[in-house]
């Protein structure tokens, strides 16, 4: 094909932001566009490929099969294009700093309170910390590095480096201990996985059930009201492990895996290398103690624009 023959980069990119965020209006505010501007150029780019690229799917709208075709090749472009207009600017600026995105309770919890070693071992790094869960949009945050659990649907432009294995129990303070083995307790649970209790229950037949159960909007808050003894609270051991460890909270039933794990993701083609390479070995060394012997990190590889093997909302 001629170079000629390749539809407009404009018209490529409204295709894109709308496959990506299911939506034209979500698009057009991605890129600071119009509703119409954005239907203007998809219907342009359909009429120059000569193919349907959307279609109706009750109020919204779905990709054609040829839709899904052109997505996934400019998934792995824009991908491309991306981490190397980054690598070209880190090159030329001698990169120093980062980005590190992060869910908001392991945040808060756990990384906050540890970042102080970090920069004490390595002075030379600005680290820059982000908060939020599931889908990163690398490009537009300027995010390099992102912890997020694993309870999505990852892009296969994405790398991903296990972390840890997600484990979770009941926390308490030290004298709610007895009211727990008994069955008098208040239990606390998090809105994010509002079925984690019955779940918990459901593999502890011998537990005592609750009294009642009542939600938080994070897990940091049922944490937080635990440590305060205003109940129990079923908390990922990340959460709940410098607690536990001081004393001021008890685990008596320990920590179960849940069958998820967390990990470290980025973009681009390639291991990691420079400061986003010593700050991933720093997490990983922080990280080490919170998944069972055995369990070493993996990481998913690109391989020709797919992803190999495995490692939501904000907890």
């Amino acid at each position: 094909m001629d170079r000629s023959d390749i539809p407009s980069l404009d018209d490529l990119r409204a295709f894109e932001a709308t496959a990506r965020l299911g939506s034209v209006r979500l698009a057009a505010d991605s890129l600071a566009l119009t509703h119409g501007a954005v239907s203007r150029r998809i219907t342009k780019l359909a009429n120059d490929i000569g193919v349907s690229l959307f279609e109706k799917n009750g109020r919204g709208l779905r990709l054609t099969p040829a839709g899904e075709t052109l997505n996934l090749t400019l998934g792995r472009f824009f991908s491309e294009l991306g981490a190397t207009v980054q690598s070209l600017r880190a090159t030329r600026a001698g990169k120093t700093a980062l980005v590190l995105s992060c869910e908001p309770s392991v945040a808060a919890r756990w990384l906050i309170p540890r970042l102080g070693a970090f920069q004490t071992a390595h002075p030379g790094i600005a680290l820059h910390l982000s908060v939020g869960g599931g889908l990163v949009d690398f490009r537009k945050n300027q995010v390099d590095l992102a912890i997020r659990r694993l309870d999505f649907a990852v892009p296969e432009a994405w790398n991903v480096r296990t972390l840890f294995a997600e484990r979770v129990g009941p926390v308490m303070r030290p004298e709610w201990v007895p009211k727990f083995e008994r069955g008098d307790y208040l239990a606390l649970g998090s809105k994010t996985r509002p079925d984690a209790w019955a779940q918990w229950l459901k593999t502890h037949p011998s537990a005592r059930r609750p009294t009642e159960i009542r939600y938080y909007d994070h897990h940091s808050l049922i944490v937080e009201a635990a440590a305060a003894g205003l109940g129990v609270a079923l908390s990922p051991l990340v959460l709940a492990v410098d607690d536990v460890e001081r004393g001021s909270l008890a685990a008596p039933a320990g920590f179960d895996p849940d069958g998820s794990q967390y990990g470290l993701i980025w973009m681009g083609a390639g291991e990691l290398q420079g400061v986003e390479f010593e700050l991933a070995e720093w997490l990983l060394a922080q990280f080490s103690h919170l998944y069972p012997a055995g369990g070493a990190p993996r990481t998913r590889r690109r391989k020709t624009g797919t992803m190999q093997s495995s490692g939501k909302p904000p907890i």
